[in-house]
């Protein structure tokens, strides 16, 4: 893959990000009200106090908001819009497929065959009633392979994990990969464009959006936490 083919998966990325995560971020963050956290009296005071040092209406609403606005709800949403960026993805790196249960087709940079690929967002994402989905969608492409005469062979149906570590794959993926390749991370994206170095180019990208588009969530994560503080005074305490 060349260096604007490269581009053009960093630039879809940001896109992602800046139409897709970024507002739905920040409507969330907007919407956040008391109610909706589900609160566990011993620990949020615990946490406050080991966060600031006291148990004050503040501390305790930066003890909820802290790990739902930089955690939970970023994630949530990342996974559950992933389809959007995969979608961009075979646009630019293959072709989206015409096949029940692949996402992407590409020609693998490493080994020059083409890979008929289902794109998972990360190394946790998938439970125990996905395996025998991912397994039949893979044995329907077999048996597809074999009438068509397509010459697909075990390797070339693959999982690709689009971030994180192969030694933080789930037990889950691991009875995939017993049968099926999965790539992870950084492996994955080599085999998409023969470089190393390019997961680390396309995580460092997704951030620098929020610098291209002068979005600084801290003042608004701190009004939402006055506002978060005041419902905290007006109920009692936690």
């Amino acid at each position: 893959m060349n260096e604007n083919q490269k581009n053009s998966i960093i630039e879809s990325g940001k896109l992602y990000f800046r139409n897709i995560i970024i507002p739905n971020h920040l409507k969330t963050l907007s919407k956040l009200k008391l109610s909706d956290f589900s609160i566990n009296p011993f620990l949020v005071n615990y946490i406050a106090a080991f966060l600031c040092g006291n148990t004050n209406s503040e501390s305790l609403a930066k003890a909820l908001m802290y790990p739902r606005v930089l955690g939970t709800s970023i994630n949530t949403s990342f996974g559950q819009n992933i389809q959007v960026f995969i979608s961009k993805l075979a646009e630019v790196a293959g072709s989206a497929s015409g096949i029940d249960g692949i996402d992407i087709e590409f020609v693998d940079a490493l080994d020059g065959r083409k890979k008929y690929c289902q794109c998972k967002a990360g190394p946790q994402t998938i439970n125990k009633d996905d395996i025998a989905t991912i397994q039949g969608h893979f044995k329907h492409l077999q048996n597809k392979s074999r009438l068509d005469r397509m010459g697909v062979q075990i390797d070339d149906m693959i999982v690709g994990v689009l971030y994180g570590e192969r030694s933080e794959l789930s037990g889950n993926y691991r009875v995939i990969d017993s049968f099926f390749p999965v790539y992870c991370g950084a492996e994955f994206w080599e085999h998409i464009t023969g470089d190393r170095t390019f997961y680390h180019r396309l995580a460092k990208a997704f951030g620098e959006v929020v610098e291209e588009d002068k979005i600084d969530g801290s003042q608004l994560i701190m009004k939402k936490i006055s506002e978060i503080a005041q419902e905290i005074e007006n109920k009692g305490g936690l």
